[in-house]
């Protein structure tokens, strides 16, 4: 009895708390927003619904950390490959099996959908990407331990090649804000992997200075023009015209950003109060979750929520430097690019620094696809602490 009492206060040593109350917490304030949108946007079995729904989520979720945490570093390794390929299938399948209505209403084809039940796979795809990654900067680096301004621009390439099948299939689903979360994941990745900053920083200034010119030719006509011709589409130019322009948008996402912003701002320092809702906001209980938040709970409760994340990202650095395994670090470096892109790119949309992009909030917007994939980056996390392995690839532990 002694003994089993024993194992089992071991076990709860190594799971990380800091880091499930941070989930927790979110997870309460994404109920509590999601209720008070489907109160105020939908009939009462409806509102039952959404929040026993994502509640479910919620608890696939869970069930997702705890069977990931199982995994060590070794058996996460040789599960990469795997994971990624499996990803890269769902992505191809969905091309061919995506749901009509979605595509009626979003035009991307991302999403299956089985009996009412819908499923996004680039969602999943994520930590499967952060995995191939991982392994693929820990085998450059042990091949070439003496590193050179030839060898930085070898491994870029092969992040690189790794990451153009899922560019593709992204592109042809017409999903542009996911692949933005790609790449924002791989130039993490580059830049703890020990690149030189001769590669990074003019790799930076290019970076911004294409992006600058992209939103200069946006502007006139003839721009807009050369653009097309290079696989921009009308969508993606109502989204900047939105954001520019919210208040002289007459389509749905401008109506959308400006009602989200009027929320915002109505809730001023400490909110209207929990479930008072004065302004309609379209979608707000996923893509615009973060407008629930600004005008039931103020700028207080805004700066609370931002703080929860802050604490969070400080909880997974702190684990993966208490780890000290090399693998883990850029999985971890990994999965906090996905989780802080996320958080910064919707908030941004929401208050209308940001075009719409259709990213949800992190463990608080509705919706099940998002919320799988990131408790599936906290179970990586989390199965730092909990294997707690201090030995370095390629020095005490072979891995092939």
């Amino acid at each position: 009895m002694d003994t089993k009492r024993s194992t089992d206060k071991e076990k709860e040593s190594r799971i990380d708390w800091g880091i499930v109350f941070c989930v927790l917490m979110l997870a309460l304030i994404g109920l509590a927003s999601i209720y008070v949108a489907a109160t105020h946007d939908s009939s009462a079995t409806s509102v039952v619904k959404q929040v026993a729904s994502q509640l479910v989520w919620y608890v696939i979720g869970i069930v997702a950390v705890i069977i990931i945490m199982q995994f060590d570093s070794e058996q996460l390794w040789k599960v990469a490959p795997l994971a990624y390929w499996l990803g890269i299938l769902l992505l191809a399948c969905v091309l061919v099996l995506y749901s009509r209505a979605y595509y009626v209403n979003t035009g991307a084809k991302s999403w299956f959908s089985f009996a009412g039940l819908t499923f996004q796979p680039s969602e999943v795809m994520k930590p499967a990407y952060i995995l191939m990654m991982g392994r693929v900067i820990v085998e450059h680096n042990d091949k070439h331990p003496l590193k050179t301004v030839r060898s930085d621009w070898l491994l870029i390439g092969k992040m690189i090649l790794w990451t153009i099948p899922v560019a593709i299939l992204l592109k042809l689903q017409n999903d542009f804000g996911t692949m933005l979360v790609f790449f924002a994941i791989l130039g993490g990745m580059i830049i703890v992997s020990g690149v030189t900053w001769k590669i990074i920083l003019p790799s930076v200034i290019t970076i911004f200075g294409l992006a600058g010119t992209a939103l200069a030719l946006v502007i006139p006509e003839a721009g807009r023009k050369i653009l097309e011709k290079v696989g921009f589409q009308a969508y993606q130019f109502n989204r900047v015209d939105t954001w520019l322009h919210p208040s002289a948008d007459t389509s749905n996402q401008g109506y959308q950003l400006w009602q989200s912003m009027k929320a915002i701002g109505s809730g001023g320092i400490f909110g209207t109060g929990f479930d008072k809702s004065h302004v309609y906001v379209p979608v707000r209980e996923s893509d615009m979750i973060f407008s629930v938040i600004g005008e039931n709970f103020g700028f207080i409760g805004s700066c609370i929520l931002i703080l929860l994340y802050f604490l969070l990202i400080y909880q997974m650095i702190k684990v993966t430097f208490e780890t000290r395994n090399v693998f883990y670090a850029y999985i971890s470096t990994g999965v906090i690019m996905m989780i802080l892109f996320h958080v910064f790119e919707n908030v941004g949309m929401s208050v209308g620094l940001l075009p719409l992009t259709g990213i949800p909030l992190p463990f608080v917007s509705a919706g099940g696809s998002a919320l799988i994939g990131n408790m599936i980056g906290i179970g990586l996390i989390m199965s730092m602490q909990y294997h707690n392995k201090s030995y370095m690839f390629g020095e005490d532990k072979e891995f092939s």
